[in-house]
């Protein structure tokens, strides 16, 4: 466009010198004139060419840069974002790792609480007992045997130590014992309340109940758990089974509300993974 406006002002400019030097010079130098000014128009005409076809050529390129540019941010965008998900991907799988070797140690306790080892003084010498045979309690000659004497019964003592009620209380959880896994967790809590498992018993207090059937009262559990103990790692695990609890109750709005909430607070934890599949079935 530029070239064929440029092109059209020059043959006009060159016409008009020509009709100049025609009215003002001889025809023949009149002649020479306009081939000089026919030779000068194309060598513009030339280099206006060269000019717009270089201006095409810079455009294009810049077009390519511009493109690359754009496909080179969209690999970093990705490989950003990628990295991102790999690392979400990362932390809930320590989490689940963590949360299992937890499940493990409090099984391998709770086995040792079913099947303690015997004290050591209660261990029979094979030696002393052969030596004592039968003349261990020598009858009185014409008279009735002595009779042993009696077994004195041991007075009440404390409770048990604390992973000790802890590890029995969850072994019957874990065999379905609900009652008696109730019990043990609520004389943990009476007995220990300020140790490191005490939101854990308060916690599986409300599985208890769930596994009852009793869902209105393990949601209650929960609630304790959410006002006694703010700072629990439970929290996550009790907000979504809370939320199980309404549903069962007919309560799916409610419930929703749960599901939400662990995932906005604690996106990348095992309760988050199953309350978005709860909130997208």
């Amino acid at each position: 466009m530029i070239a064929s406006v440029t092109n059209h002002s020059l043959r006009f400019v060159a016409g008009a010198l020509a009709c100049v030097f025609l009215a003002a010079l001889p025809v023949e130098a009149a002649n020479k004139d306009i081939e000089r000014l026919a030779m000068q128009i194309a060598t513009l005409q030339s280099q206006l060419s060269e000019i717009q076809r270089s201006s095409e050529e810079t455009r294009a390129e810049l077009k390519r840069l511009s493109e690359l540019v754009a496909e080179q941010n969209a690999l970093l965008r990705k490989s950003a974002a990628d990295k991102r998900t790999n690392d979400e991907a990362m932390a809930v799988g320590l989490r689940e790792l963590s949360e299992r070797v937890s499940e493990l140690a409090e099984a391998v306790q709770a086995i040792k609480a079913t099947f303690p080892l015997p004290p050591a003084n209660m261990a029979v010498d094979p030696n002393a007992a052969a030596a004592a045979g039968p003349t261990a309690f020598p009858a009185t000659p014409g008279g009735p045997a002595p009779a042993p004497s009696p077994v004195p019964v041991a007075p009440t003592g404390p409770p048990p130590a604390p992973r000790e009620l802890y590890s029995q209380a969850y072994a019957d959880y874990a065999r379905g014992n609900y009652d008696l896994a109730m019990q043990g967790f609520t004389e943990y809590l009476r007995a220990y309340p300020g140790t490191d498992f005490a939101d854990n018993a308060q916690y599986w207090i409300g599985e208890c109940l769930y596994g009852k059937k009793m869902y209105a009262e393990s949601i209650e559990a929960w609630n304790t758990l959410l006002k006694d103990f703010p700072s629990s790692d439970k929290l996550p695990d009790a907000r979504v089974k809370k939320g199980m609890a309404l549903e069962r109750l007919g309560r799916k709005s409610q419930a929703l509300v749960e599901y939400r909430y662990v995932v906005d607070r604690y996106p990348t934890s095992q309760a988050a993974r199953i309350a978005r599949e709860r909130l997208n079935p």
